[in-house]
């Protein structure tokens, strides 16, 4: 299965400048204003300022103006950073779970350890039954196997010699030479795909979500019975990792 790449780091370097032009006119700045001092095009502004508006970065007001909105404020506010990032994060995760009809995840890779940090799933889009560690298992997820692909060679085989790969069902790959050729070759902007690799009955798909120095994955699940909207999912997944980076980088 092939998808076409897609870079929401670009939407992330566009936004935030349209928020620090907008950040400079404490009292609204026009749209025609707003694209000549960002330097960005209509045609580039117009889907940019839509999801800041829509992710409250962005407040438009009844004279069509912008100006700064309250997610914004209280990201900028270090004392309740944490916290407003983290509701900021589930709010987006749950706006993503009923677009894309799946369970989401978000992960970071931290002191060599793959963590699960945040997701949102509901009875009709249930999350993975984490029956093996998800620590033990990377080699196996496209949470794992995303984060494995932004790391350097030998962060690779440093993480595969301390989780040595266990064969988890008849599709895992458990040969290192193998599994390192397939995270070197995988495309940076294509999701890492888990096609009952982890467990039976569930594929997956992850695409990397790195802020800074923090390297992070962006995934999804979905039963085996409905692998033939995986492809679909997993455009859309990376179609909105834009939000999820912005919140990141803020």
């Amino acid at each position: 299965m092939r998808l076409e790449p897609t870079t929401p780091y670009r939407s992330v370097q566009g936004a935030l400048r349209v928020l620090e032009t907008v950040a400079r006119h404490g009292g609204g700045i026009g749209e025609a204003k707003l694209a000549r001092e960002s330097g960005l095009g209509p045609d580039r502004l117009a889907p940019l300022l839509r999801m800041l508006i829509r992710e409250s970065y962005v407040e438009r007001l009844a004279d069509g103006s912008c100006v700064t909105g309250d997610a914004l404020a209280r990201l900028g506010s270090a004392q309740d950073h944490d916290d407003a990032l983290r509701a900021k994060l589930q709010a987006t995760l749950d706006r993503l779970r009923d677009s894309v009809g799946a369970a989401v995840y978000l992960s970071r890779y931290v002191d060599g350890e793959v963590k699960v940090t945040q997701y949102a799933d509901n009875p009709a889009t249930p999350k993975v039954n984490e029956w093996v560690d998800f620590r033990v298992s990377a080699h196996a997820t496209a949470v794992g196997k995303s984060l494995l692909t932004q790391l350097d060679h030998q962060g690779r085989r440093d993480h595969l010699a301390r989780y040595r790969p266990a064969r988890l069902t008849s599709r895992t790959i458990t040969s290192d030479k193998v599994l390192l050729s397939r995270l070197a070759a995988q495309p940076p902007t294509v999701p890492v795909l888990d096609l009952q690799e982890y467990a039976v009955g569930t594929v997956c798909a992850a695409v990397p979500i790195t802020a800074g120095s923090s390297v992070g994955s962006l995934a999804l699940s979905l039963p085996v019975e409905h692998a033939h909207r995986l492809r679909q999912a997993a455009e859309t997944l990376n179609r909105s990792a834009a939000p999820v980076l912005l919140s990141l980088a803020i």
